[in-house]
């Protein structure tokens, strides 16, 4: 759990450094749909670059938590670091929360707390090859998502696209339990991997683009539900995820309340922030 959190710790961090330096990516007059050259522009800034490395170790202790963790239990973690973010604007770039905001994030960590307690071990579960095909489909599935969502309204172009950026993240967490060999040739002939690279691409494209043109509350509470609720049936009916014996009602009821928390808190998926630039709303991978 100690690697969860520090995953959570990291994202929500880097959320605040890439704040200040995103909207400066934008172009005026772009298309609603997604902008692969978005992210070119947005690699210019160095905060946002800072962010990337965040992001990158947030992915490494990520992976070790699913290597020891039920995936519900990490899943729930990671969208804590919607509380980080909200903690770490308060201090560094002066938001206001509100009271009910600062309850929201000791929801979470409430929530966190009673999975920490109740939480068992990996599954062990190996996973069929039938399960790392349809990941490998559900990823293709998530880039499709992309290409259609600029025809929305707003508000449902932002919630598609975050719904497909949750599900390209949580697909990731699945795809890392069902790599069991590392070496070059199980990883070639994996269809795991090129789930895991498919879906945590199109995930970091989707979020991005929804983050810089759709209502950021609507596009980070879609990514919350993506994340999380279907990774975790996934681990729990497929990869034999279990809870501490006797405590199964103590880990749904710490999954429902961090999960409730963080949605309480998805309009930090963008903290504000003054840059010399102007006002630079975050685009976040997480």
């Amino acid at each position: 759990m100690i690697c969860a959190l520090g995953s959570a710790v990291c994202f929500g961090t880097a959320s605040v450094l890439q704040a200040v330096a995103a909207r400066a990516a934008a172009e005026p007059g772009a298309g609603a749909g997604v902008d692969p050259a978005l992210l070119l522009r947005a690699l210019r800034q160095w905060r946002y670059v800072a962010g990337l490395a965040l992001d990158g170790l947030g992915f490494v202790l990520q992976i070790i938590a699913l290597r020891s963790l039920p995936i519900y239990a990490v899943g729930a973690a990671l969208a804590a670091s919607l509380a980080v973010t909200a903690v770490v604007a308060a201090r560094l770039l002066h938001v206001r929360l509100s009271a009910t905001e600062w309850t929201a994030v000791a929801v979470v960590c409430a929530g966190l707390g009673m999975l920490g307690l109740a939480s068992g071990g990996e599954g062990h579960l190996p996973g069929s090859d039938a399960l790392r095909w349809s990941m490998l489909g559900i990823a293709l599935g998530i880039l499709l998502i992309g290409t259609t969502a600029g025809r929305l309204p707003e508000r449902a172009r932002a919630l598609v696209l975050g719904l497909g950026a949750g599900c390209g993240f949580g697909l990731v967490e699945v795809a890392v339990r069902l790599i069991d060999d590392v070496s070059p040739a199980a990883l070639l002939s994996n269809p795991a991997t090129y789930a895991l690279l498919v879906g945590g691409g199109s995930a970091f494209l989707l979020l991005t683009s929804a983050l810089q043109r759709g209502s950021v509350t609507t596009a980070t509470a879609g990514m919350v539900l993506g994340e999380t609720i279907g990774p975790a049936l996934v681990g729990v009916i497929w990869l034999g995820d279990r809870t501490r014996e006797g405590l199964g009602w103590l880990a749904v009821t710490g999954f429902a309340v961090a999960v409730a928390g963080a949605l309480a808190l998805a309009r930090f998926g963008e903290a504000p922030a003054k840059d010399t630039a102007g006002d630079a709303p975050a685009v976040s991978p997480r």
